[in-house]
């Protein structure tokens, strides 16, 4: 074979070469109108039968010389990438995303900022059970310079026998507590109707790991005009986790913080298994602040301190904890809420360690 034959022959893959990537690239698009359409009708954008018709009719159509394994091989990491593709503009359409977003969500609290890269922290009982109950925990909150407190009034419990909160009774405990010592509420609600009666008395609504994929009360909460503190369901991918969040910034409310509190799994060392991962991904897939529940997630006490030490150093925004002045006698959860004792130890050693690690709080 001449030179000039060669470099004839190659000149011709070089066109074959540009036709293969031109077709690919229309192909591309094409799959991306298909994956718009399918969200739209809400069907799943991979069809393994769709995949198998599609190798067969190639099958039927290879005149050769490539065998057919060569040919599935080649068209299935077409396909993929094509998948892979559309996975990836969903992503960027997100409201949540980072990609829609570059930007950090800041979150203000009556003036407490969440999201500049300085940790928040909402400490408070699980359950508001009295006026002096509350006003206990809050006077510790207060002398720390905290400006948030957590108390549940509505509980959804695993037992319907167990104790399910004091209602609006326990709302209107934390605004008098909120009035008399300077503290933004985080409370919880569990039902859409519970909603515009909570929101005169509380700062932060609070979407619990039960609720998360609640889409009810996830779009009524994204009507609102105020912050919502967003847990991790128990059994939930991060995926989901998003798009829950999702839910609610379609509705216009942006101001979501997102709260991992321990996942379930086989382990029964603790309570929940915090997944301490959880917070840089969520932090690098969305543009939204990120908490880290360390008393739900461990449920216990002697591990607190580590595990809210853990979360500021690979980068959570804050750290939630439970508080009660008497746990042994609390109504719900005893075992895992610090006494004010406790609390001022923990909280002094998080000091500490902020500080050695040059973080400001």
């Amino acid at each position: 074979m001449s030179h000039v034959d060669l470099d004839a022959l190659r000149a011709r893959v070089d066109e074959i070469n540009v036709e293969i990537l031109q077709l690919i690239n229309e192909r591309t698009g094409v799959i991306q109108e298909i994956g718009k359409v399918k969200e739209k009708q809400g069907v799943n954008r991979y069809d393994p039968l769709r995949e198998r018709h599609m190798l067969d009719h190639l099958k039927e159509n290879n005149a050769g010389p490539l065998p057919q394994s060569t040919v599935e091989h080649i068209f299935k990491e077409i396909f993929k990438t094509a998948l892979e593709l559309q996975v990836d503009d969903q992503k960027k359409a997100l409201l949540v995303s980072r990609k829609r977003k570059p930007e950090d969500t800041i979150v203000n609290i009556n003036g407490e900022l969440i999201g500049t890269g300085t940790p928040s922290f909402v400490f408070g009982p699980c359950s508001v059970e009295s006026y002096t109950q509350v006003a206990e925990v809050a006077a510790a909150i207060q002398s720390k310079g905290l400006k948030l407190i957590r108390g549940g009034a509505y509980k959804p419990r695993t037992s319907p026998y167990d104790f399910q909160g004091l209602g609006l009774e326990g709302l209107k405990i934390l605004k008098q507590i909120s009035k008399e010592f300077g503290l933004s509420t985080v409370s919880e609600i569990v039902t859409p109707s519970h909603l515009d009666e909570a929101l005169d008395y509380i700062d932060v609504v609070q979407i619990g790991a039960r609720n998360m994929q609640n889409f009810e009360l996830l779009k009524a909460v994204g009507s609102i005009n105020k912050p919502v503190l967003l847990k991790r369901g128990m059994a939930a991918t991060l995926d989901e986790f998003i798009h829950a969040a999702e839910y609610i910034m379609s509705q216009g409310n942006d101001q979501i913080i997102l709260c991992e509190r321990g996942i379930r799994t086989y382990e029964r060392a603790t309570r929940n298994t915090l997944d301490i991962s959880a917070v840089p991904i969520l932090k690098q897939e969305t543009h939204l602040p990120v908490f880290v529940d360390v008393t739900h997630s461990t449920g216990r006490r002697d591990i607190l301190l580590p595990a809210a030490k853990a979360a500021i150093a690979i980068g959570a925004d804050g750290v939630m904890a439970e508080v009660h002045p008497d746990p042994a006698v609390a109504l719900s959860d005893a075992a895992q809420q610090m006494n004010l004792q406790q609390f001022d130890e923990f909280y002094d050693s998080i000091q500490k360690f902020l500080k050695n690690h040059e973080i400001h709080a």
